[in-house]
């Protein structure tokens, strides 16, 4: 529940064109925990707790089970920018984050096959993609999704596609101390490469500009699994995005970075290796900021944040706003 200063997001979803959010049985607490909105206080309180108890991925099991990923392209000849530090209270207007039982603002509809989450004012002329988490769709990052959709000057367009089809990666499969466990996630993530993402997002973009004429540039934002495709699609020949967002994100490979051809931001956690980001950052030739939230555990902005904990709750925010400042800045 929000707290005595807080007031709960209730807007109600809209109808989309195709899959609607609709409640789910809790027989399977892994669908519950995916794809219900009734957001009953036990079935909210369930998702939570799974999400927040989910230990971290180890990002060498990661990189030892991947199909390898594309070799880095050429180092992108492009100006650097110190990156820029502070908040612009001005720019953003985060409303008040739901701790349990959000409600989102956004409705589901269908594109290329996907279904996609989709939120924000139709008359926007800039649009965001989100990459969400091996774990789906969570609260968290729905709610990251409306921030981002409804917080800033700027009207932003957000679409959230399921890569995974319905199939993201079980809470059962956590924590992996079976061989069983172990053999699963090596396929799933055999089967989910964030390669294979990355080369399919040209396009889904086409596809999202079609049917939205009016968002002319666009930009993409990656959460840990995630992450990693935003580092190998703004390395592309073939991308399509003006600027990119990697939060906390997985197997940080600063050789990636040389290759990065527009403004990129990266807000990495306490768990993410220093010196890769470090390196990271200084390979980057484009616009930067990079920073690391010292006291947050990987995934506090998307599925395995704690919004009940004030710090967590506080640097969720903080994180957002970040975001939003850069795209304010550098998103031309």
């Amino acid at each position: 529940m929000p707290g005595p200063n807080q007031s709960r997001l209730t807007a109600s979803v809209p109808s989309a064109s195709s899959a609607s959010l609709s409640s789910v049985s809790r027989t399977s607490a892994y669908s519950r925990l995916l794809h219900s909105t009734s957001h009953s206080s036990s079935a909210s309180a369930a998702r939570q707790t799974i999400a927040y108890s989910r230990p971290i991925i180890s990002a060498q099991f990661i990189a030892n089970t991947l199909v390898n990923s594309p070799a880095p392209l050429p180092t992108a000849k492009m100006s650097t920018m110190q990156a820029c530090h502070g908040h612009n209270e001005a720019c953003c207007n985060i409303p008040p984050v739901v701790t349990s039982g959000y409600s989102p603002k956004g409705s589901f509809t269908e594109y290329d096959g996907l279904k996609t989450y989709v939120t924000g004012p139709d008359d926007a002329t800039k649009g965001i993609v989100v990459i969400y988490d091996i774990f789906g769709y969570f609260d968290q990052t729905i709610q990251g999704a409306d921030i981002l959709a409804t917080s800033d000057d700027t009207k932003y367009k957000v679409f959230m596609p399921d890569w995974f089809k319905g199939e993201p990666c079980p809470i059962e499969w956590y924590p992996p101390d079976t061989d069983e466990k172990k053999k699963n996630l090596g396929a799933f993530f055999s089967k989910n490469p964030p390669h294979g993402v990355a080369e399919k997002l040209p396009a889904f973009v086409k596809t999202l500009s079609a049917k939205h004429p009016n968002i002319k540039s666009w930009a993409i934002i990656g959460y840990c699994w995630g992450g990693k495709v935003v580092s190998l699609i703004t390395k592309s020949e073939n991308n399509p995005f003006s600027i990119g967002a990697e939060c906390h994100p997985a197997m940080v490979d600063p050789e990636e970075a040389k290759g990065i051809k527009v403004p990129l931001i990266l807000l990495a956690s306490k768990e993410e290796p220093e010196d890769k980001v470090k390196e990271f950052e200084q390979n980057l030739s484009v616009p930067k900021h990079v920073e690391t939230f010292k006291d947050q555990v990987h995934g506090w902005m998307a599925a395995r944040g704690d919004l009940k904990d004030e710090r967590v709750k506080s640097e969720y925010v903080r994180g957002y706003k970040t975001v939003l400042e850069f795209f304010g800045k550098n998103w031309k």
